[in-house]
């Protein structure tokens, strides 16, 4: 299966469409959202995706309840701020990466997840840094920002779950 990733859109609404747009052309059937949407009006612009879309909340992200409800309206999942997803045989965790309120800096709970190498795949954004690379036998994938705004690049992911091959996307 082929999936697309994405993290950190923080609410820039033409690069959240084209981020769409690419998934769609591509022929992903499942997007990991690894949070820091911020409000909830830029949900409806994940719509237009027509496989399943998971996300998580990341630390800038707005009103919780709302966002939840908007996911909802638009049958999209989010599950909190942490989820593992299962697919292909391959255990995946799905986080944001940083603390809500706190330094700028990978979270405790990132740094344990990566160290005990206990799933497959690990998915994270945060440090807007499109990076993917292994650690003993697991995958570790961040996307980089789909916003742009702290590296000026505006990126997404795509991960073949057969091969588990990665390949940074750029949007612009």
């Amino acid at each position: 299966m082929l999936v697309g990733i994405m993290s950190d859109t923080h609410d820039c609404l033409p690069l959240v469409d084209k981020a769409v747009k690419k998934l769609e052309e591509e022929k992903v059937e499942l997007v990991l959202h690894a949070g820091d949407y911020i409000s909830p009006f830029v949900i409806p612009h994940f719509k237009p995706f027509k496989g399943k879309f998971i996300g998580v909340f990341g630390n800038n992200d707005g009103d919780h309840e709302f966002l939840k409800r908007r996911f909802a309206e638009f049958g999209l999942e989010i599950r909190g701020e942490f989820a593992e997803v299962k697919i292909d045989g391959l255990r995946i965790a799905l986080l944001h990466g940083g603390e809500p309120g706190g330094p700028p800096g990978a979270s405790e709970l990132l740094k344990s997840l990566i160290e005990s190498e206990c799933c497959d795949v690990i998915v994270h954004g945060h440090v807007h840094q499109a990076k993917a690379y292994r650690k003993g036998k697991t995958l570790i994938i961040n996307p980089g920002e789909v916003c742009g705004y702290l590296t000026g690049k505006s990126t997404i992911a795509l991960l073949n779950t057969k091969t588990l091959d990665v390949k940074i996307i750029p949007l612009e």
